[in-house]
């Protein structure tokens, strides 16, 4: 870009006539980043295991005057991912322009307490069904020549660690280390590849997770900011590495933590 083809941050940050495949679309920091997709201009297909939540949310989306559709997916089952890639490639003829990887899952425990049916369904959803349909979805990118945003979802427990989330800080980290591998390998392809990592945020899966309310108190303490992030806040994030605000950015990594992680 050039001094001459500045754009208003409006601009910046539209996404008129863009594609963008959004999962965990049914509830928390896939909804938000959904809506704010919709919102900023984007036709939204949302992929979700919970049908009705996924449902709901493109209802608000189309509502609100938004395009949209959802696709049920399960990341830990492998041809769900194959029928959600095929789907949304037969339904917009291979123009896929953005994918915000955001399903994740977790249950706080002691690492001595977790099973091998416990990591499975960890590095499914955290890692490996993000890997295969990331992998999927990039030679129908890379086909058409005019680059695209791929922004994955990990945490900050990914970046330092996290008491009683040993294994989930395990697949975070190796999807932020898999975001930076992939963002040098597409930057040639204009493809761009950069991770949010969100703290404690005030979602379904964080209430389920963190149980006990004093662990909550604890958690809410040692923010700087003391308080949990809303997950629009976290949308808001990933609406910057989505638009064209964020061209001349690739293999990073933000933190959404309310200061709890300060990273230089």
């Amino acid at each position: 870009m050039s001094d001459g083809d500045e754009l208003s941050w409006r601009q910046a940050t539209d996404l008129s006539g863009k594609t963008a495949i959004v999962t965990g679309c049914a509830s928390g920091i896939g909804r938000a980043t959904a809506r704010q997709f919709a919102l900023a201009g984007a036709r939204v297909y949302g992929g979700d295991i919970n049908e009705a939540g996924g449902a709901d949310t493109i209802a608000q989306i189309r509502a609100s005057g938004g395009q949209g559709a959802f696709i049920a997916l399960d990341l830990m089952d492998r041809a769900s991912i194959d029928h959600f890639v095929d789907a949304v490639a037969e339904q917009t003829q291979g123009a896929i322009d953005i994918i915000a990887s955001v399903a994740g899952w977790d249950r706080a425990e002691p690492f001595l307490d977790n099973t091998p049916e416990f990591w499975d369904q960890v590095i499914a959803i955290n890692y490996l069904g993000p890997v295969r349909m990331i992998q999927r979805f990039l030679p129908l990118m890379i086909r058409r020549g005019v680059g695209g945003k791929i922004i994955t979802v990990a945490s900050d427990a990914g970046r330092v660690g996290s008491l009683g989330e040993t294994f989930y800080s395990g697949s975070k980290g190796a999807i932020i280390a898999f975001s930076k591998g992939l963002a040098r390998e597409m930057a040639r392809a204009q493809i761009r590849c950069n991770c949010i990592a969100p703290g404690p945020t005030d979602t379904p899966l964080f209430h389920a997770g963190v149980s006990s309310p004093n662990l909550k108190e604890a958690l809410i303490r040692a923010i700087p900011l003391k308080r949990l992030a809303q997950p629009v806040e976290i949308a808001y994030a990933i609406l910057f590495f989505a638009s064209p605000a964020s061209d001349y950015v690739t293999g990073q990594v933000l933190s959404v933590s309310g200061g709890l992680t300060m990273h230089g």
